[in-house]
């Protein structure tokens, strides 16, 4: 099944549609909730949530090919309604869990890695912010689907991914 109106139909009609569409945009959702820093535990709830609302939704989408926008969008304000009623809470580690525990100066440096990396982006312009965080968190995405999420024209993805490394690259430096 290559486009969301065939995985939405095949779905609706008790294939496995479903499956097929997680698969395709699980990580694009996941992103969205750790781009915002919540917690794994939040981020987990807001993804849950987001897909829950699809399946309540689902025959009411207007543009299956949109669906990529829609579940952002839906994850973006599931994110905020998690940051307005618990408060942001900042992890220091943001990626992963560690299932061993590192060395003292290894946790030091690691720290101070990620408190220099997410200062420097935390500098940048939210378009860059959130450009950076999907690259980071879906690379597998096309520049088409990256765009859509974004609201971006698909040519102008890989430059201002670029020009928004570049940028991050010159804040990090400054912060040497």
């Amino acid at each position: 099944m290559d486009s969301n109106t065939e995985v939405l139909v095949a779905w609706r009609s008790g294939l496995c549609g479903w499956d097929a569409l997680v698969d395709r945009y699980s990580r694009l959702v996941w992103s969205v909730p750790r781009s915002f820093r919540l917690s794994y535990a939040d981020a987990a709830d807001v993804y849950q949530c987001t897909w829950l609302c699809l399946a309540e939704h689902l025959t009411r989408l207007r543009e299956p090919e949109r669906v990529g926008t829609w579940l952002v969008r839906t994850a973006t304000r599931q994110s905020i309604t998690v940051l307005r009623t618990r408060g942001r809470e900042v992890s220091y580690d943001l990626w992963e869990p560690m299932s061993a525990l590192p060395a003292p100066d290894e946790v030091a440096i690691t720290n101070d890695r990620q408190r220099r990396l997410w200062s420097a982006l935390t500098t940048l312009n939210e378009r860059c912010q959130r450009l950076l965080r999907i690259a980071a968190h879906s690379p597998e995405l096309s520049y088409a689907q990256v765009a859509d999420a974004l609201g971006m024209k698909v040519g102008s993805v890989g430059s201002t991914r670029s020009r928004c490394l570049a940028e991050l690259r010159r804040k990090l430096e400054d912060l040497r």
